[in-house]
């Protein structure tokens, strides 16, 4: 039929409705690939968040092999801190107490590691007075100080710097002021005489040896040591 001017024709709405349909179809489609995606990433984000957050501070020890058990956390931490170098009972019972160690653990291990010589006090303040006498000159009164503050018991540590008589103090403070002597030179006698008097004293040597090692060293050198017998 032939449509006359102004007549109703249903094709072209029935077109755009077809082409509103598509294109809303399209929007959901679009929107809901959209949404799904996103749940997606919310959902992986939310499983690796729980994999990073889950397992307990005790799993995590397991994992890394740590011990539960405090005796042989103690005795691992022990075992470490031994490793090269000789430690005083004290040094090792403070590390464990710093590792929150509790005393029972503590006390069980550091007995055992007596019993088998892996701390030995009186071993280990014989070598410290041998080495830190001979490699840096000290006197007894400095040594015994140094052991006093490493926990060495008061018995053990006059045990240990007896090895060292007066006259090898003395011949030990000789020998560092014979090293110093060269860099007084050009100085006053009274300036030569504090400065190696004071290094004598902060290694530990008494006021009257120190004296009388530094005047005979002068008096070697030609000074005039007249006087310098009064305390400095």
């Amino acid at each position: 039929l032939r449509a006359g001017p102004g007549a109703f024709c249903p094709v072209p709405r029935a077109g755009r409705s077809a082409d509103d349909a598509a294109e809303r179809s399209g929007r959901r489609s679009r929107g809901g690939a959209g949404s799904g995606s996103g749940f997606g990433e919310g959902a992986g984000r939310r499983a690796r968040s729980g994999t990073r957050g889950g397992g307990s501070p005790s799993s995590s020890r397991a994992e890394k092999g740590e011990p539960r058990d405090p005796v042989e956390q103690a005795r691992n931490i022990c075992l470490r801190l031994l490793t090269g170098t000789p430690r005083t009972r004290k040094q090792l019972a403070d590390a464990l107490r710093k590792r929150e160690i509790p005393d029972e653990a503590a006390e069980e291990v550091l007995a055992r590691f007596e019993d088998v010589g892996l701390i030995d006090d009186a071993a280990f303040a014989g070598a410290w007075v041998e080495s830190r006498h001979h490699g840096r000159g000290l006197a007894r009164r400095a040594l015994v100080r140094e052991l006093r503050t490493k926990g060495v018991d008061s018995a053990v540590i006059d045990e240990a710097v007896g090895q060292l008589d007066s006259d090898q103090e003395e011949e030990t403070a000789r020998e560092l002021v014979a090293r110093k002597l060269r860099s007084t030179r050009g100085l006053d006698r009274d300036k030569r005489l504090r400065r190696l008097a004071g290094m004598l004293a902060r290694k530990g040597y008494g006021e009257g040896m120190a004296l009388r090692v530094v005047r005979q060293a002068l008096e070697e050198e030609g000074e005039d040591t007249e006087g310098l017998d009064e305390p400095f």
